[in-house]
């Protein structure tokens, strides 16, 4: 992760310079390399990636507040448990990269190697009822007591009571938030979050001091949904938030379950309409092991591959740079294929597979498609 406060700086000046976004910032980096070498540039050079507005507003100084915020963040980090994490760390979430807008930054507090770990989301209704939020607990315990790690939006009902039934197991729980992680919302749930920064992990994309704010949370659904294998909705109304967080699992190719319920009960009519579009329904957690090919006693957490370097020049002074992706590449051709079938093909773990086509991609050598499908650009 960013070894200085300088480093700190630089990433947030790109990621709040006004109308920069994930994708603009990866094409960014994948031209110049390091956020510092990109400040280093012309804005003449910076144009030939961006709008000329944005080349401006990139060289332009910051402001008093941001320097504030940049200061306040690199204290932050620097205490311990506390994780400020870019796309060039070894500890940045490899099953991030399958979302078509990967946050360049991400803040985390607690076991951040957890979130590299096998996972299922679990979410659900703020009002559950009893038997709801029994069964979110009930499901958690034995997830977790497996090592799957338990993830969640640490909200108010279903999600609290996943986060607890997991705290205490082989896997534990994560818990991706719509604020700052300096911010705990809702705010009766500050003990319930200090466990899991001790226990588990606390995630957000947000930078310190965000509050919380309506459309932040579906943001936070699609890190929830892109963590895991797949996703649990225990109890959820037919217009629920947790339908969006298991949209988009499905969009992204992982599994969704689904609860049934009573047909009189308003919050089973999500869940059913879900398994009316194709949820897997489940009764019992090995239901879910069973669809996951997960059995009790597997690893649960590999330590996480090295992160190859974006491209040469993102890597640090005193970092080995990537072995040849020869291999890779003749792996992939010039057809589309699956992250799947390149594990398949090659032997390499999914995680680091998906680092190095990350590298690949910013150094112009692959293109990832829709689906999730990668394609070589380049000759060897």
């Amino acid at each position: 992760m960013p070894s200085s406060a300088d480093e700190i700086r630089d990433w947030l000046r790109l990621m709040h310079t006004t109308g920069v976004g994930p994708e603009f910032a990866r094409k960014l980096l994948t031209a110049f390399g390091l956020p510092a070498q990109i400040f280093a540039q012309s804005a003449r050079a910076l144009a030939t990636v961006v709008p000329a507005r944005l080349a401006a507003a990139l060289l332009a100084q910051p402001d008093e507040p941001f320097e504030a915020l940049a200061a306040r963040t690199a204290a932050w980090a620097a205490e311990p448990g506390n994780h400020f994490l870019t796309l060039a760390d070894p500890d940045y979430p490899p099953a991030l990269l399958d979302l078509a807008d990967p946050p360049p930054v991400l803040y985390a507090k607690g076991q951040v190697a957890r979130l590299a770990c096998p996972s299922v989301a679990i979410v659900g209704s703020r009002h559950a009822t009893p038997q709801g939020l029994a069964n979110a607990e009930a499901f958690a315990r034995a997830l977790g007591g497996t090592g799957l790690t338990v993830a969640s939006g640490l909200a108010l009902g279903i999600d609290a009571a996943a986060h607890a039934g997991a705290l205490g197991t082989a896997g534990s729980t994560a818990a991706a938030v719509g604020t700052g992680l300096d911010i705990v919302y809702p705010g009766r749930h500050r003990a319930l979050a200090q466990r899991i920064a001790t226990d588990g992990v606390l995630l957000s994309e947000f930078p310190l001091g965000t509050p919380a704010l309506s459309h932040h949370f579906p943001r936070r659904n699609r890190l929830i949904a892109a963590l895991c294998r797949g996703t649990l909705v225990v109890e959820a109304a037919a217009q629920s938030g947790s339908l969006i967080t298991a949209r988009l699992a499905a969009e992204l190719g992982r599994e969704v379950f689904a609860i049934p319920g009573s047909i009189h009960s308003p919050l089973a009519k999500g869940c059913h309409q879900l398994l009316k579009q194709g949820a897997k329904l489940v009764e019992t957690a090995q239901d879910i092991f069973e669809e996951l090919r997960w059995a009790a006693g597997e690893a649960p957490c590999a330590p996480p591959a090295r992160l190859m370097p974006l491209r040469p020049n993102l890597a640090r002074p005193g970092h080995e740079g990537p072995a040849s992706d020869d291999t890779l590449l003749r792996a992939l051709g010039y057809d589309p294929v699956s992250v799947d079938q390149l594990c398949e093909q090659t032997g390499v773990p999914a995680a680091q597979m998906q680092r190095r086509l990350l590298a690949l991609e910013l150094d112009g050598a692959v293109t990832r498609l829709p689906g999730g499908l990668y394609q070589r650009t380049t000759q060897i």
